[in-house]
């Protein structure tokens, strides 16, 4: 299709984490290991918090949410990649390019959301513990999960219209591993202004509704520890929300450090690093830093398997 005195692009072609053929197929290895370990680790999560009764709980119901955007969230990315790992053509096309980005801008902010969300609970369970099955009511905890989803689709909803109201018309080669906002505005021959404007600050109001409750809740929560008098008190209080604090210590902060930036001060290499870390990395981390850490998680696998071998 013809605009102006350029050929508008059709397809995009995904240059992948590196150019040397030697290292495809070891890196196919590596991401096949790290997607399987995401797929049996988080599809796992997910079902021993369905199957077992005693994990229907608020913080687990929000920890079966994390780990489905978790596995979605690697699901967007991983698949073509791995793929891509192995093809002589790594292109996309235009539509599919526009679905991935959408997804994986959902599948981070309800991850980020979600994090917030389970910061509260924790701030509740530790500063509040006699009033916490009234607060965190069955209904409240579909509310918010319900919340977290619809602030997602509406973020990303924006910000994949805005990019790809642009034309991309000088290049069709994208210097990633998969569609992202900063690698398309970079390929685009529009005025990228407005994008800059509305990356900048979707991405702000998105990290301040989720940080602001994490940071708040955690004042709180260390305040509350800090004035139980035993050390085994505060052990156990601490040991409950150690989990997520570790998750949101390696969630937070790669948002900030990709996208709060403008696209000329934009290293590639250092974004593909932090950008397998955050998207593929992680989600294979959470389900084992919240079950190898997590006395009721490792109990409830345990009962599970001796059913399992019981009944055959």
């Amino acid at each position: 299709m013809e605009k102006g005195n350029h050929s508008e692009v059709t397809e995009f072609i995904l240059s992948g984490l590196t150019d040397g053929p030697e290292l495809q197929i070891p890196l196919f290895v590596v991401f096949l290991l790290i997607y399987v370990i995401t797929l049996v680790g988080n599809g796992g999560m997910i079902l021993l918090i369905t199957i077992d009764p005693r994990l229907h709980t608020p913080m687990y119901f929000f920890l079966c949410n994390l780990s489905f955007c978790d596995l979605c969230f690697s699901s967007i990315i991983s698949p073509k990649m791995l793929l891509n790992f192995l093809a002589e053509r790594k292109s996309i096309s235009y539509s599919a390019c526009a679905v991935q980005l959408y997804l994986c801008i959902i599948s981070a902010d309800v991850e980020c959301l979600l994090l917030a969300v389970m910061a509260y609970d924790r701030y509740v369970a530790i500063c509040n513990p006699l009033h916490y099955t009234v607060t965190m009511s069955r209904q409240l905890c579909k509310q918010l999960v319900v919340g977290v989803y619809a602030l997602g689709f509406v973020d990303s909803m924006i910000h994949t219209c805005f990019t790809f109201r642009l034309s991309f018309c000088s290049s069709n080669i994208i210097n990633h591993f998969f569609c992202d906002i900063p690698p398309l505005l970079a390929l685009s021959c529009s005025d990228i202004h407005i994008n800059e404007i509305v990356m900048f600050a979707f991405t702000w109001c998105i990290q301040v509704i989720s940080f602001v409750p994490v940071l708040l809740s955690y004042v709180y929560i260390i305040s509350t520890i800090l004035k139980i008098r035993s050390a085994e008190g505060r052990r156990k209080a601490f040991s409950t929300c150690s989990f997520h604090l570790t998750v949101v210590v390696l969630f937070y902060g790669i948002p900030l450090f990709l996208y709060l930036r403008s696209p000329s001060s934009y290293s590639m290499d250092i974004d593909k690093v932090a950008l397998v870390f955050y998207t593929l990395v992680i989600p294979m981390l959470n389900p084992l830093i919240y079950s190898l850490r997590n006395k009721e998680v490792k109990d409830a696998l345990r009962r599970a398997m001796n059913k399992l071998l019981t009944n055959s």
